[in-house]
């Protein structure tokens, strides 16, 4: 693959669905051992591109081979007076995998961002065993948040 030369990163469209929905699979399994059913993938994959207004995902295609993509989603900041834009599903091919694809996806969001007027700035969450993606994260030049993260599933 070289310097990426090749590489084409762009907003994906309906027709990379089925892509989107194996890569989400792939990530789910690989960090948490989790099996996402087709139904629920299918449908979350689908909504993004039937409302856009809850964000998009962006692939990144190297000699016709999808080779990784990560959707973008919004939340709004009082604080701020702008949105976050959350990173989230993150996937790049096993044989993508230190070769620029996520820092190609990433200089495309912030390209992106810098063109909205609303946009404050950037978030992800990332396993805690991952330290691989941490510290890819952190030499583009993102840092860990002094948060914690709670979640609870609805009933």
């Amino acid at each position: 693959m070289g310097k990426n030369d090749t590489m084409l990163i762009r907003r994906a469209e309906a027709k990379d669905a089925e892509e989107i929905i194996r890569f989400n699979q792939a990530m789910a399994f690989e960090t948490e051992k989790r099996r996402l059913p087709d139904e629920v993938i299918s449908a979350g994959v689908g909504h993004i591109f039937t409302h856009p207004e809850a964000g998009f995902y962006l692939v990144a295609e190297e000699g016709g081979v999808t080779a990784g993509s990560l959707m973008v989603t919004y939340e709004w900041s009082d604080w701020r007076n702008g949105c976050f834009w959350w990173i989230q599903s993150v996937y790049v091919l096993p044989e993508f995998r230190r070769r620029g694809v996520y820092r190609r996806l990433y200089a495309e969001v912030k390209r992106l961002a810098a063109a909205a007027d609303d946009c404050c700035g950037f978030r992800l969450y990332v396993e805690k065993e991952n330290s691989p993606a941490q510290k890819t994260y952190e030499a583009l030049g993102m840092a860990p948040c002094p948060y914690i993260m709670y979640e609870e599933a609805r009933p």
